[in-house]
């Protein structure tokens, strides 16, 4: 891969990563803990790729049924990727005292996210090129950042009880089962008219991702201390 290919393949990462930094208004977290977060996500794809690899051999590397890619999709794919990011999460971030006030779930969730994401699109960059990486760029990798906000919100407002365990999990569940709908939007080989509900379901993922931001910031402890 080319020097020019690799950079525009970690931009849309790195930006997402600055960005959900920014939006951390109150208390900001040390950039140490930001970059093993970050280092986190790009070890979760190792289990992710495995158990895809795994499923590719049983099912094929393209799913041809509806049926098959509608499992592949929500089952091997979204679920191994979110459960292994989830797994980082959980070991890496959520016991730290850094780990202090339910934002720092959505950033650590997102910087593990962006992690994960960036290795994706250097590898679909390397196998595919320039306008597999522009077009990545803007629909999945933002795409983990959005599931990186549902699965952080959860961890975040479960960890300062503004969550029982239970609520948490569906919260996780439902992410899950977002990145299943847009994966299969994707994946699906029927119409290329159905690539639009890719598009909606980001489009969904991005309402609840700022409504989860704005509850998180309300709830920090920092709030009055920062104004």
């Amino acid at each position: 891969m080319s020097t020019s290919l690799f950079t525009l393949a970690i931009i849309p990462g790195v930006a997402i990563c600055y960005l959900i930094f920014r939006l951390d208004k109150y208390e900001r977290e040390p950039i140490w803990a930001l970059v093993m977060a970050f280092f986190l996500g790009i070890l979760a794809t190792l289990p992710a790729i495995a158990i895809q690899g795994w499923s590719g051999s049983l099912l094929g590397a393209k799913p041809s049924s509806a049926m098959l890619i509608f499992f592949s999709s929500f089952a091997i794919v979204a679920a191994s990727e979110e459960m292994a990011k989830c797994a980082v999460l959980l070991i890496g971030a959520f016991p730290r005292k850094f780990f202090n006030e339910p934002m720092d779930g959505i950033v650590y969730a997102v910087l593990v996210a962006m992690g994960f994401a960036t290795v994706e699109n250097l590898l679909y960059g390397a196998i595919y090129g320039l306008e597999t990486i522009l077009i990545r760029s803007i629909t999945a990798v933002p795409a983990h950042g959005i599931f990186g906000v549902m699965i952080g919100y959860a961890f975040g407002m479960m960890k300062f009880k503004h969550l029982t365990r239970k609520q948490a999990l569906s919260i996780m569940g439902y992410a899950i089962l977002l990145h299943g709908v847009y994966d299969f939007f994707i994946i699906q080989n029927a119409s290329d008219y159905l690539l639009i509900g890719a598009l909606v379901t980001l489009g969904v993922g991005i309402w609840i991702s700022l409504r989860y931001i704005r509850q998180a910031q309300n709830l920090s402890p920092f709030k009055g201390a920062s104004t």
